[in-house]
């Protein structure tokens, strides 16, 4: 992609190499990574995940993009968001957003997630795009509802965490269901 994309109070860029250090900011405190398998990170973990993001976006075949979120207002970054082709026969999408907990609650991961959904549909043209979260994760099912995606399901001990197995609700938009909300 190597373009930048926006809304009214974010850009969506590439992540390049000093962004570890923001990425640590929030990828190192417990309550953003309670529901991940990954986390908290160290910072060698940090430097490693933008590492594999810069390397994944120079393959010939990329089916990862990863963004650094950045606030328009003071140029800060406050999050990553992604979206990762899971099938290219079928062209469907999974897209998923960390933000730091300084800025939850004020909608920035809804605008990430419109963001997303739309490059999907429009650059990438996907068919379908849909996101996993912990059930106990309120305020990201409540992004998934806000962004027009269905609600399909509930998987069953998907992902193996920290205190044990975890379900996952699974959501979804088909492009002939967008709007460009």
């Amino acid at each position: 992609m190597g373009d930048i994309f926006n809304s009214e109070r974010i850009i969506l860029r590439e992540m390049e190499r000093k962004d570890w250090k923001d990425v640590h900011q929030y990828a190192s405190q417990d309550k953003v990574c309670q529901y991940q398998p990954w986390g908290p990170n160290s910072e060698q973990e940090s430097k490693d995940f933008v590492e594999q993001v810069i390397l994944d976006a120079e393959k010939d075949h990329r089916s990862r993009f990863v963004f650094a979120i950045i606030l328009k207002e003071h140029g800060e970054m406050i999050g990553s968001g992604e979206i990762n082709l899971r099938d290219s026969t079928n062209r469907v999408g999974e897209i998923a957003y960390i933000i730091n907990p300084k800025y939850w609650k004020m909608g920035f991961a809804t605008e990430v997630a419109n963001l997303l959904i739309s490059y999907g549909f429009k650059q990438l043209k996907l068919h379908r795009i849909f996101a996993t979260c912990d059930p106990r994760n309120i305020g990201s099912l409540r992004v998934l509802e806000k962004v027009g995606m269905m609600k399909e399901g509930r998987i069953r001990e998907h992902i193996l965490i920290k205190d044990g197995w975890r379900d996952s609700l699974l959501y979804s938009v088909l492009e002939q269901e967008w709007n460009g909300n």
